[in-house]
């Protein structure tokens, strides 16, 4: 089990401290919903940990199988929506590998992608495809 504290600092700020290694992170309202988007909002902490999560469960497999992903990069689209009320309509994720590799590696490393946990815990109304590109 992890703890992560979080504290509301008014004027829709939060500062949150994950226990383990007293490491912080702020937040704020997007500038679409009240905020100044002066850092992360809640949501794009969202979009965050799934972009970090697909290559962090890609690393794992990378290592165990010898695969070197040096330079790896994942950007990921967030789309909010409002229909029926507001949330994260769509995650687009784009992984690009910076070496070609042969196709059973790449099997590999796209089958854990999609077993990430943050992708495993999305809700299935979030259209949260996954594209990538290799060399």
């Amino acid at each position: 089990m992890v703890t992560i504290q979080m504290n509301y600092e008014g004027d829709l700020h939060c500062r949150a401290v994950h226990e383990p290694s007293s490491t912080a992170l702020a937040t704020d309202a997007p500038r679409d919903n009240q905020g100044r988007g002066e850092s992360f909002s809640p949501t794009d902490l969202v979009a965050t940990a799934l972009g970090t999560c697909i290559l962090t469960t890609m690393g794992i497999v990378a290592r165990t199988h010898g695969i070197d992903m040096t330079g790896a990069t994942a950007v990921v689209e967030k789309d909010m929506t409002a229909v029926p009320t507001r949330r994260i309509g769509s995650l687009a994720t784009k992984i690009h590998m910076p070496q070609n590799l042969a196709d059973e590696h790449k099997q590999r490393l796209e089958r854990a992608a999609h077993t990430c946990p943050v992708h495993k815990s999305l809700h299935p109304d979030v259209h949260a495809p996954i594209d990538f590109t290799w060399g």
